[in-house]
């Protein structure tokens, strides 16, 4: 092997903490199995770096060549954009995506189903735009995020569901019936004041996010914009307790056990849509890597 790619190996297996061999030996492979969160059950090295290289996405051909080692150098190396004063997290352009489309489906949808208020039942309050609960805002920060985009009337009706939950919303539903929130308008609150509010409580809620993968970061905002960021000791919040300490310790196989756990919480018949959501954050977890591109991370 050429000297090169010994040196550029055994600064690999520094990254790693491993012993500075030069070669991609079975510990550098475990190791960075872990990373990839992909198990192996072979003793021979060949059948595992072959593996590595289809979770790199660039064939199998078990040449550990300046191929293989410029994918694994992606994969060690934190290369995200420093977070300016003002945000909070770097996240993949494929989680924003995900809580769209979990929360309106497309624009289409949107236009369909959600310009007028809803109230999607359980706890939560009215609920309008891209999923932007009422219920959980206060009059001025609900008047801060929508004045300029609604009309008096309609900020006037929405100010008086805010705070309100749970079931006693569904009566509210008849006197906001002439509410119409255009799918533009929904979307300029979204990016300017929903999701960098969100950003912020996810930050606060799992100390460390900003040190994981995109994909791993977007889907806890995800799972934060659907169920808010508390943690506490109730039996509901176990799991989001429970992650605390897995993002703390970078541990996004963990990470992403815990958010599957909570589909115990919902009715597989009733609330499938959730199920499938936590689904979608879990996998986004386990396999996110820092081996993005740079127009594919957006910081919040």
């Amino acid at each position: 092997m050429p000297v090169d790619l010994i040196t550029r190996i055994r600064n690999i297996q520094k990254q790693l903490a491993l012993a500075e061999t030069g070669i991609i030996d079975m510990a550098t492979c475990q190791a960075l199995e872990i990373r990839l969160n992909i198990t192996v059950a072979s003793n021979n090295v060949a059948t595992h770096i072959k593996n590595i290289q289809r979770a790199l996405r660039i064939g199998d051909d078990g040449i550990v060549g300046p191929i293989t080692v410029s994918r694994i150098e992606a994969l060690i190396t934190t290369r995200m954009p420093a977070i300016p004063q003002g945000a909070s997290m770097a996240v993949s352009v494929k989680s924003l995506d995900l809580i769209i489309s979990s929360e309106i489906t497309s624009k289409e949808m949107y236009n369909r189903k959600y310009q007028s208020p809803i109230w999607p039942g359980g706890d939560s309050g009215i609920t309008i735009g891209i999923g932007y609960d009422c219920g959980y805002a206060t009059r001025n920060s609900f008047t801060a995020a929508w004045q300029s985009h609604i009309s008096v009337d309609a900020l006037n009706l929405l100010l008086a569901t805010c705070g309100k939950k749970g079931a006693g919303c569904q009566s509210l539903l008849p006197g906001l019936s002439r509410v119409k929130i255009p799918y533009d308008a929904a979307l300029q609150v979204f990016y300017q004041t929903t999701l960098p509010s969100y950003a912020r409580d996810t930050r606060r809620a799992f100390p460390g996010i900003e040190k994981l993968p995109p994909d791993a970061q977007g889907a806890l905002l995800s799972l934060v914009y659907n169920r808010g960021a508390a943690i506490d000791n109730s039996d509901r919040r176990r799991e989001m307790k429970s992650i605390v300490t897995l993002v703390a310790g970078g541990n996004l196989a963990g990470i992403a056990q815990q958010i599957r756990s909570m589909k115990r919480l919902w009715n597989p018949v009733k609330q499938k849509g959730l199920l499938i959501r936590r689904d979608k954050e879990a996998d986004l977890v386990a396999q996110a890597t820092f081996d993005v591109l740079p127009e594919d991370v957006i910081v919040v």
